[in-house]
């Protein structure tokens, strides 16, 4: 049965349907972030009643793989989910994403009313007009229509099958694309004069404040703790914890996706290094000597690499949709 297309739901929720390529990439990005209450993985834009996933991936379907995010966009707009979703697709390919090619596989937005139809044509200008891009932008915008979710299967699958999801996403090139055209090095000289050396050091060359030394080792008040390069957001201070190490240390990222991993053998040692997704900033490094209730990790991170934003300052600072993880 499929599942028709609404303007809106109750409590003030919205839909919005994106078709970015394999929709097991799609859900990762926008699931965690606040205001998103689900994301489904599935099927729409085609002529065939409850298709399955062979018959869409054999393109005789005319369905697209996308997902359908139920948001409050008081929370998160639709605007900004424009944003996102263009960072995870290739928009100038018209015969699919990356290694999957095919009609299944092409990008499109589907609007579920005539503002988020303006919104998605001055969000795809906006992108043709920045010179980002040096090929045209193909991506369609089209009007949204029943949409069939896919089955269990392929939900949540990056939950699922982590190692797998981890090797096709990097294997079908989206990874490395995203790097490329999403993801730019700040320019060291202008860092050295934004930085405090300190700062510098830390983020740039793999530094360690000293422990017992720094801002944030011991600090307790309620907000957000954002790259100090960047300003993405990183840790929560709902999720900080003393460790008794000297330096700040968290159960968990805001989101997984906002930091990346890497082994570190500097030292004579072997660890797991935390660097931050964006702007690649070296934050610290992640143990296996967490609270087990809070699943067992500790992200032990220099104050150097963060910068502090209070909770009451959240809305001033153009965080504003992180509030309502403190009520």
């Amino acid at each position: 049965m499929g599942v028709r297309s609404l303007n809106t739901q109750h409590n003030n929720q919205q839909l919005a349907t994106f078709a970015g390529g394999c929709f097991w990439c799609m859900v990762s990005p926008f699931e965690e972030m606040p205001g998103i209450i689900s994301v489904v993985s599935g099927y729409t834009g085609g002529h065939t009643e409850n298709p399955t996933y062979q018959e869409v991936c054999a393109d005789t379907t005319g369905h697209y793989e996308a997902v359908q995010i139920t948001f409050d966009p008081e929370l998160f707009p639709y605007k900004k989910l424009l944003q996102l979703f263009w960072q995870q697709i290739d928009p100038t390919d018209p015969g699919g994403q990356f290694y999957d090619r095919g009609d299944s596989y092409r990008t499109a937005i589907f609007y579920h009313n005539e503002e988020q139809k303006e919104l998605a044509e001055a969000s795809k200008q906006e992108l043709a007009e920045s010179g980002r891009f040096q090929k045209p932008i193909v991506t369609e915008i089209l009007p949204a229509s029943v949409f069939y979710p896919a089955e269990e299967y392929h939900q949540g699958y990056h939950k699922k099958n982590p190692a797998h999801y981890k090797r096709y996403r990097t294997g079908s090139g989206r990874e490395d694309f995203i790097k490329s055209h999403w993801q730019s090095k700040p320019d060291k000289n202008e860092l050295k004069q934004k930085l405090t050396p300190i700062q510098y050091e830390v983020t740039q060359n793999d530094a360690t404040e000293p422990p017992f030394q720094n801002p944030y080792w011991d600090h307790k008040e309620e907000g957000i703790y954002v790259d100090i390069v960047s300003g993405e957001p990183l840790f929560s201070s709902l999720d900080k914890f003393d460790s008794s190490c000297g330096w700040p240390s968290f159960t968990k990222p805001m989101r997984q996706t906002d930091v990346k991993e890497k082994k570190d053998f500097s030292h004579f040692m072997i660890r797991t290094e935390v660097r931050s997704k964006e702007a690649d900033s070296h934050l610290g490094h992640v143990f296996n000597d967490g609270p087990r209730e809070a699943g067992g990790l500790r992200y032990c991170i220099n104050s150097a690499a963060l910068r502090f934003i209070p909770k009451e300052d959240l809305e001033k600072e153009g965080y504003g949709e992180y509030l309502s993880i403190f009520e």
